[in-house]
């Protein structure tokens, strides 16, 4: 009977926003963001798509997401929304994470990139336009990713603060205690394939197009830089999002090295008591503004 109803449930609010879908103007980038993408299919093997086009969307995206705050730097009225005012980013620390990040993403994600292909044709994921999912089908898959990725990690990353394993693998990510969103893949080669497995996880039970792949990495790679970008800045539409945990939330993790240990959202932290050291600083941060 419960089964029943669920289904009934997810049924009719799948209807109500077809509806609303179908009120909404039409679309005037889906006429030239179809073509390009037949285009693809035609002058490319599935092979190069899933691989090379994986590498090209990850690496665009995530150097793209980065650069605002890597600008802001440059941007004396930006320092206000610094959360770690003192702990200003330097030329140094940035080439060293630019440089282990080159040697993580061609030397460790690579390879694993190089399977989706793989992935593909073993469980026949569809590349055509025809099979393309609606946006908002997109949408809640990369949301079911998203919350399986943010259990993974909360519990593996958890784990990787444990005191006699912290030193050699996780500590490396800890080398900046005030973070820097270029800062969010910079990580020991081991602590790239175990947090990272999260990331496929979802994809495996969710993906039904390729497109998938790539919007939950555009999505994943957004909230990650934003939540080691080591700004809060106003008016930031991710805190829009029920329960995100948001670059204050992360920015406590590097400070204190303890606590906060979810990716994305706060329910884990809250749940397990995790987030109560965050939780009393902020209380305390409120009380100084306003005896200001």
């Amino acid at each position: 009977m419960a089964t029943n109803e669920s289904v009934s449930i997810f049924s009719s609010a799948s209807l109500a926003v077809e509806y609303v879908d179908s009120l909404l103007p039409e679309n005037p980038l889906q006429e030239p963001f179809k073509n390009a993408w037949n285009y693809m299919l035609d002058n490319y093997t599935k092979f190069q798509i899933a691989t090379w086009g994986s590498l090209i969307v990850h690496e665009t995206l995530y150097f793209l997401f980065c650069l605002p705050g890597f600008l802001f730097q440059f941007i004396p009225y930006m320092k206000k929304y610094k959360i770690q005012k003192d702990k200003p980013e330097t030329w140094e620390n940035q080439w060293k994470c630019f440089k282990v990040l080159l040697f993580n993403h061609f030397c460790i994600q690579l390879p694993l990139i190089c399977g989706t292909y793989y992935f593909t044709e073993y469980f026949n994921i569809p590349y055509g336009w025809e099979r393309m999912p609606r946006w908002y089908m997109l949408l809640a898959r990369c949301f079911g990713c998203a919350v399986i990725e943010d259990t993974w990690h909360y519990f593996l990353h958890r784990l990787l603060h444990h005191k006699k394993i912290y030193k050699y693998i996780h500590k490396v990510h800890h080398e900046f205690q005030a973070p820097f969103g270029m800062e969010a893949e910079y990580a020991h080669p081991l602590e790239t394939l175990i947090l990272g497995t999260g990331f496929f996880i979802g994809i495996m039970l969710f993906c039904d197009h390729v497109i998938l792949l790539w919007a939950w990495v555009t999505v994943r790679l957004l909230e990650t830089i934003d939540v080691h970008s080591g700004y809060d800045i106003p008016l930031n539409p991710l805190n829009l999002i029920p329960f995100y945990a948001g670059s204050r939330h992360h920015d406590f993790h590097h400070m204190n090295f303890i606590g906060n240990y979810a990716s994305t959202f706060t329910w884990w932290d809250r749940i397990f008591g995790t987030d109560t050291q965050f939780v009393a600083y902020t209380e305390k941060m409120k009380s100084g503004k306003k005896t200001e």
